[in-house]
């Protein structure tokens, strides 16, 4: 258990995985230091579920930074490349939902913020269970990025080792959901659909809104999402 007042980079997307997260981190006593990224992604409603997750959980400040991967495209979520339904993937397989390089970019935003602020802690969703295959979701590229983390900083060289937590790593859908009721995450202020519609209503077939039916129906607990 972490000491009171300590500060945490948490990265909050607004989705179920990260507003978890960010309720994790609460629960351990870190004051909250969220950074949400609008990176040219399809739709703004990850941005807005962000702001009710943050207001949630009353967090000390709340980044929104703005960076356009629309530049290189390459992902359903950035390129004119259309959203997939649901299939499970083959093996070694990479969805066209993957942004190349996106938390690899996002840690490193969160790092800048983490020296300045005087944070040696971060927190990111990752979960390397029930995900869709991203190559950036593996415990052993968390464990290569803390390590140039404690390479590459002022507070990693002096001794002030920099930590990436990962409290979703090994957990199922069904487990986070569980764990997060029990520390009153309102999913159904959450967001995790690739393809909403104008209203922000789930499409209900892309791999995320899958994951995370199956992930209610497995803890027992009613899914609260607004569905096409």
């Amino acid at each position: 258990m972490k000491t009171d007042n300590k500060k945490a980079i948490v990265l909050l997307s607004g989705g179920l995985d990260s507003t978890t997260n960010l309720a994790i981190a609460r629960q351990e006593g870190f004051d909250l230091y969220c950074m949400t990224f609008y990176y040219g992604q399809r739709h703004d409603c990850e941005l807005n579920a962000s702001k009710r997750a943050a207001n949630m959980f009353s967090v000390a400040e709340h980044r929104l930074i703005r960076i356009d991967l629309r530049q290189f495209g390459g992902s359903a979520l950035t390129d004119d490349i259309d959203v997939p339904d649901y299939e499970a993937s083959s093996e070694g397989a990479i969805p066209v939902t993957y942004v190349p390089a996106r938390n690899t970019i996002f840690l490193s935003y969160a790092l800048a913020w983490a020296e300045v602020i005087g944070c040696r802690d971060i927190f990111i969703g990752v979960n390397a269970v029930d995900y869709s295959g991203y190559p950036d979701c593996r415990p052993e590229y968390i464990a290569a990025f803390e390590k140039m983390a404690n390479l590459a900083t002022r507070a990693g060289v002096s001794g002030e080792k920099m930590t990436i937590h990962t409290p979703l790593m090994t957990l199922t859908k069904s487990e986070i959901i569980k764990k997060g009721t029990a520390l009153n995450v309102d999913y159904s202020q959450t967001h995790s659909c690739y393809n909403p519609d104008e209203n922000e209503l789930a499409c209900g077939t892309c791999d995320s809104c899958v994951l995370r039916k199956k992930g209610f129906e497995q803890a027992g607990i009613p899914d609260p999402t607004r569905y096409q």
